[in-house]
């Protein structure tokens, strides 16, 4: 059997950091040393197999990844990144599968739950998801970037109404997510119109109070961010996101093709 070597603490930054309640921590029956961890504050997402007797548990704290080494013993618990004798790492494949890949899933479940409004047609093939705030030039052209497919009906993008940018942002989402055509309301004020802010029920401020929280908790900074599924080298799906505009590369990766 190959000799392994324990390397300081590796961390890497998730995609996204969910709420405590949208985690499932796999607490119950673990071993005591990552018991302990876990009522630090980890959060436990699974085991795998690891060389030399020990095993393996994905796990993140405040999102960062990292994988915990149970010794065979039983009795104790390392953090860090395990390599061979040729250096190789053999923690980032685990870390992938089983702590970023099951959080991005979860991500994209709340990104499907959140309030948003529909531009382009719902049978569209490919679904992007994007913060959008009322107040924000860069979310008018993007919308006017992404209409040759949008309006090819290649792409549907599915813009969740944030406030964040002005004091009246939350009352200007909701004034768009309660109007009577949410889809019409928006392209008009992404083409232009001046837009008001009128007195919506509590349910709809509500659903603006929850898009910032998950705003929020996605740990995102600007408007438009976008989020939009890829493949990956092991052709799993996955999900990748653009804060702000993007490049010109960006903008056709993320719609999936050149502009029809």
């Amino acid at each position: 059997m190959q000799p392994v070597f324990l390397l300081p603490v590796s961390r890497f930054a998730l995609l996204a950091v969910l709420s405590s309640a949208a985690i499932a921590s796999h607490a119950d029956d673990l071993p005591a040393p990552v018991q302990a961890l876990a009522n630090q504050g980890l959060t436990i997402h699974g085991q795998f197999d690891a060389p030399g007797g020990m095993r393996g548990f994905g796990a993140s704290v405040q999102g960062q990844d990292m994988a915990i080494y149970l010794t065979p013993d039983g009795e104790h618990a390392i953090i860090g990144t395990l390599v061979d004798s040729e250096g190789s790492d053999l923690t980032e494949g685990q870390l992938d599968e089983h702590v970023r890949a099951p959080l991005e899933a979860e991500t994209w479940e709340l990104l499907e739950k959140s309030r948003w409004i529909q531009d382009g047609n719902p049978d569209a093939p490919r679904v992007i998801y994007t913060f959008t705030d009322a107040n924000c030039p860069y979310c008018r052209q993007l919308w006017q970037q992404t209409r040759p497919w949008v309006e090819a009906g290649k792409v549907q993008l599915r813009h969740i109404m944030v406030g964040i940018l002005a004091p009246n942002s939350p009352a200007l989402a909701a004034t768009l997510l309660g109007a009577d055509d949410p889809s019409a309301a928006l392209r008009r004020h992404s083409e232009g119109d001046e837009l008001s802010p009128s007195a919506q029920p509590r349910e709809i401020e509500e659903q603006v109070y929850a898009n910032n929280q998950l705003f929020e908790e996605l740990g995102l900074y600007a408007t438009p961010t976008s989020a939009f599924l890829r493949d990956s080298e092991n052709g799993n799906v996955r999900i990748d996101r653009i804060q702000g505009l993007p490049t010109s590369e960006r903008l056709i990766e993320m719609m999936g093709s050149e502009a029809p």
